[in-house]
């Protein structure tokens, strides 16, 4: 209830890598409190601390903002096969993780998180460098942004290819 009212006055960008990111240094003292549980029984706490914090960004960010992101970018057109595709690739990857974590975390113990920490990082630096704000802009103005990276993009290189035939 509260995310529909955030997303509004925060961004979607924004909330996306704040909750990913809290997401990462949760993964991360998850896998501290482990390794040290042994060492610190009050590091259970932490353990568990870090869980709840894990969740509480996972709904601020990564839990509903990519449903808002895929609505936003898609024209009325093709939407729905998005939709479905990103729906698709939501649930697939929660059954593959639901499926593997118990093998996962047998074969790497206290360390299991650091998977998902790492993970959480390429996934960070994707959205950084890649997902644009959709904040208050029309398809037609998120589209011009793709464009504008697109045409960069070309021109650097045809830029890199007129410089190599000058050396030749």
């Amino acid at each position: 209830f509260l995310q529909v009212f955030l997303v509004e006055k925060a961004g979607r960008r924004s909330l996306f890598l704040a909750g990913l990111m809290g997401m990462l240094i949760s993964a991360v003292a998850m896998t501290v409190g482990l390794v040290l549980l042994t060492q610190f029984t009050w590091m259970s706490y932490v353990s568990m601390v870090a869980i709840f914090l894990f969740v509480i960004f996972f709904e601020v960010g990564p839990g509903p903002i990519p449903w808002f992101i895929v609505a936003e970018l898609f024209s009325q057109g093709p939407r729905p096969a998005a939709i479905a595709v990103a729906g698709f690739c939501n649930w697939a990857c929660n059954f593959i993780v639901g499926m593997c974590f118990q093998y996962i975390a047998d074969l790497c113990g206290p360390y299991v998180f650091v998977i998902f920490a790492a993970l959480l990082l390429v996934f960070f630096l994707f959205a950084y460098f890649k997902v644009p704000e959709t904040k208050g802009k029309s398809f037609e103005e998120i589209a011009a942004v793709f464009r504008r990276k697109k045409l960069r993009a070309k021109a650097m290189t045809e830029l890199e290819d007129l410089r190599g035939s000058e050396k030749a």
